[in-house]
């Protein structure tokens, strides 16, 4: 008789609440699914993101860079290099602004501005710059203007290849 009350009382006290294996292993199929989604979002939103920045640091280098050069040479009291009229396009620019030596070159793939002997990087360190020339253009005897081309190409790569942007311009003195 005790054994059967001990019995009875075992099988009142008996839970069912917990977890079969089939049950785990659905709860962990349809976790590794939400988690394999939301990663793949995750993965995509940092792609556009890197996308814009790229872009993004490609426009504004290609911007800063054009108005410094053109801020200078509307600026510049004589322009020493290029010195012939019409002669192919070199890659250096050297004009002088208020008794101040101004060179524009390339160093490596680092568009460089010296002053008076004090180099400056003008594109960031995310960027690089390709094909600088510089070519005088004008009259003989008369006000002098500079055409000018360079590429500035983005260091990130994407799945699309390098953000890039060609840029040519004719910048003329300040009048």
């Amino acid at each position: 008789m005790m054994n059967r009350s001990l019995l009875n009382i075992k099988k009142t006290l008996k839970v069912d609440s917990g977890f079969t294996i089939v049950e785990l292993v659905i709860y962990m199929g349809l976790f590794s699914i939400l988690l394999v989604v939301m990663t793949q979002m995750f993965i995509s939103t940092l792609k556009v993101q890197l996308s814009a920045e790229s872009t993004s640091n490609v426009e504004q280098d290609s911007r800063f860079i054009l108005a410094r050069m053109m801020y200078d040479i509307q600026n510049a009291s004589d322009i020493v290099i290029p010195a012939t009229l019409g002669a192919a396009p070199g890659n250096t620019l050297h004009i002088r602004v208020s008794g101040n030596d101004y060179t524009f070159t390339l160093s490596g793939a680092d568009l460089i501005l010296d002053v008076n002997g004090t180099p400056n990087k003008l594109n960031g360190h995310d960027t690089r710059i390709t094909n600088l020339s510089f070519q005088r253009l004008g009259n003989p005897g008369g006000d002098n203007s500079i055409k000018i081309g360079f590429t500035v190409i983005s260091l990130v790569n994407l799945s699309s290849g390098p953000e890039l942007k060609n840029v040519n311009t004719v910048i003329g003195p300040n009048l």
